[in-house]
């Protein structure tokens, strides 16, 4: 009877050691720095990173290599990519749906653009209160300009204003731009 109440004692002792160090764990990684962003491995650029589409159409495969089945077209020039990997002369691309494969990195442009979520006032400032310059409709590709915290500039259809961040896809929402 005595020797199970010893290991009692001792179970409860190593259980409140181990609570007190997974404690002490949590508590350090909390005040650890943030993580570095990824960089690809073939072009030491971020991941991941927005690009836009080069070309008219452009096959998007199963695998990195044209030995690899053609899943889809993306047939919009300026279309607005997300890299998310590389590999070689290859790029996975992910568009707005969440839908992607790989892509030749020939198909590529590092022109920045941005599609519109839903109907918006293109403003003159990136102020609310500005006076509009334009409508642009859902589904509309802009090229980027700068962006500070809140507000990118684009220029659409001969118009150049400021629309809110929310309202793009192709910009992610910590990104400041000169």
């Amino acid at each position: 009877m005595r020797a199970n109440w010893r290991r009692l004692l001792w179970l409860g002792v190593a259980m409140c050691l181990a609570h007190a160090v997974s404690a002490q764990e949590v508590s350090q990684a909390s005040n650890a720095p943030a993580p570095a962003p990824a960089l690809g491995p073939e072009t030491n650029l971020p991941l991941p990173r927005y690009v836009s589409l080069k070309a008219n159409e452009s096959n998007v495969r199963r695998g990195p290599s044209l030995s690899h089945r053609i899943d889809w077209v993306f047939q919009r020039k300026s279309m607005p990519l997300q890299v998310v990997a590389e590999y070689g002369h290859w790029r996975r691309v992910i568009d707005r749906d969440g839908l992607g494969g790989w892509v030749h990195y020939t198909m590529l442009s590092g022109v920045r653009t941005v599609i519109i979520e839903e109907q918006i006032g293109l403003l003159r400032r990136p102020e609310t209160e500005a006076l509009e310059t334009a409508i642009l409709e859902a589904g509309v590709i802009a090229r980027l300009g700068e962006c500070d915290t809140d507000w990118c500039r684009l220029t659409a259809g001969g118009y150049r204003g400021w629309a809110q961040k929310a309202q793009l896809w192709g910009v992610l929402p910590d990104e400041v731009r000169e």
